[in-house]
């Protein structure tokens, strides 16, 4: 009786243990996000879609979100994500001086997932899109729109660090190669609207022949393709973009006397950096960069990457 009751009392006690361990929730990674403030309707759908994966991920993910004005700011916040006790941190330092607070999450045994700015830390996983294969597929482009000679405009963003010199990289060296006597000029803008909007009025203003316009940004075309229809130009044939936004996608097929069009950058590829922040956390092998490759889009393709529930 006595083995019995010792039997039934192992047993139960198994049982219970058990039952507390199926009741009990798996840990969640905590996973921080750092994004900039929004100045640009690209950098908005960044923080959205980023937020949306890591919602979409709720069985196994806690997060934080911060948006920041500067690198001071970014630093503060990341510090407190390490307070928080973030395992991983996806982050898309676009300012200036964020190498050093970057380089010590790692050191402290951090998970650093970079989107999109590739900068000097020693550790760091990166997930952007191809920079450089922007800047080759919109040469050729122009070139198959205008021909191997003529003018056109660049718009380099020299402040945006790795992202405008490889876009700036890939555009010259397909033009020295397929296109050597294209005169090319350069004029320095930001990646906004209004940006393209002014400098290009004052280009317009001191060019009076102009073929193409090569333009690393949807928003900044379209503030340059107002600046072109307020001065009632006719002579340019192309201008290039960057980047997803559907506003520009939508100008794409109402506008037959210029081909608009954009190198697809999406902001949806920040939910490849959460992925691979959680893939790491998991213990899988990741390979230290993923680069997401580009295509064009125009006229003859827009309705393919239309999308209404879009915030870019």
């Amino acid at each position: 009786m006595k083995k019995l009751f010792a039997l039934v009392l192992a047993l139960s006690m198994v049982l219970g243990m058990f039952a507390l361990s199926a009741g009990a929730e798996t840990p969640k990674y905590k996973i921080g996000i750092l994004a900039p403030a929004v100045t640009h309707g690209w950098v908005a759908g960044v923080a959205y879609h980023a937020e949306q994966r890591c919602k979409e991920l709720a069985d196994k993910v806690e997060y934080k979100l911060y948006t920041s004005n500067n690198a001071e700011e970014m630093t503060g916040q990341l510090d407190d994500l390490k307070t928080w006790g973030a395992q991983a941190i996806v982050a898309f330092p676009q300012w200036e001086g964020m190498e050093v607070p970057i380089q010590t999450a790692i050191d402290e045994g951090i998970v650093v997932v970079n989107f999109d700015i590739q900068i000097n830390a020693q550790g760091i996983y990166l997930v952007t899109g191809d920079n450089e294969g922007m800047g080759r597929a919109s040469a050729q482009y122009i070139v198959d729109k205008i021909g191997k000679t003529g003018t056109v405009v660049a718009l380099p963003v020299p402040t945006s660090g790795s992202v405008s010199e490889l876009r700036m990289k890939g555009f010259m060296d397909v033009m020295k190669e397929i296109a050597p006597d294209m005169t090319i000029l350069e004029r320095a803008t930001q990646f906004t609207r209004e940006a393209g909007l002014n400098d290009m009025t004052d280009i317009l203003a001191a060019n009076p022949q102009i073929d193409a316009i090569y333009s690393l940004d949807d928003e900044t075309s379209i503030g340059a393709l107002q600046a072109i229809a307020d001065a009632g130009r006719k002579d340019i044939k192309v201008i290039t973009g960057g980047g997803g936004c559907q506003e520009y996608f939508n100008m794409m097929p109402e506008n037959e006397d210029i081909w608009i069009a954009s190198a697809l950058y999406s902001p949806l590829m920040v939910e490849d950096a959460v992925d691979v922040a959680v893939a790491v956390l998991s213990g899988e092998t990741v390979d230290a960069v993923k680069v997401i490759p580009t295509a064009i889009v125009d006229r003859t393709n827009a309705a393919e990457y239309l999308d209404p529930n879009s915030v870019y």
